[in-house]
């Protein structure tokens, strides 16, 4: 992330907040909660963007809805030291991984994987195991999401009456 000119205030930190929650909300609305101009919200969001605190917009879709009925995490466990370079490889070649990560303990990467059934998920374990440095594998199925509104499972926020244009997920011309 790029040096933050100016730096990054309370002010900024509600207006992250604010996207976080809902990225459709007009800046006048932002600004309307945050007592703050519509203008000065659209000048604050672009800083942001430009600084590279904000990354972007995107829309959170219910897996179920694409058909990705089946939900596990994959302890992945290399032989020797795998570079991550190389684990982010493979990892790009299987669609069906939502995330990746390297992580401590036993474990070399931990796998967020999503499939239409069980024995897709099972396929693409297989293809998983076939790389030449993975040892082993260790699979956890997700039965149900605790915390149903988490991105994770797959939760979106309604967009309020009127969201769009000056909205921070809508460029205008």
């Amino acid at each position: 992330m790029n040096s933050r000119p100016g730096g990054f205030d309370a002010l900024d930190r509600q207006i992250v907040t604010a996207l976080t929650a809902n990225a459709r909300s007009s800046f006048a609305e932002i600004g309307a909660a945050v007592g703050l101009s519509a203008t000065a919200v659209k000048r604050r969001v672009d800083r942001l963007r430009e600084t590279g605190v904000i990354t972007g917009f995107t829309a959170t879709v219910k897996p179920s809805a694409l058909g990705w009925r089946t939900e596990a995490y994959v302890e992945v466990y290399c032989e020797g030291a795998a570079p991550p370079r190389r684990l982010a490889e493979v990892v790009r070649n299987h669609p069906e991984i939502a995330a990746a990560m390297t992580v401590t303990g036993g474990a070399d990467a931990l796998l967020h994987v999503r499939a239409r059934d069980v024995e897709h998920f099972e396929e693409v374990l297989e293809r998983i195991r076939v790389e030449p440095f993975i040892r082993k594998t260790v699979s956890c199925m997700v039965l149900s999401h605790l915390l149903p509104e988490s991105p994770e499972a797959g939760a979106s926020h309604a967009a309020p009456q009127g969201a769009g244009a000056g909205s921070p997920g809508h460029e205008e011309g």
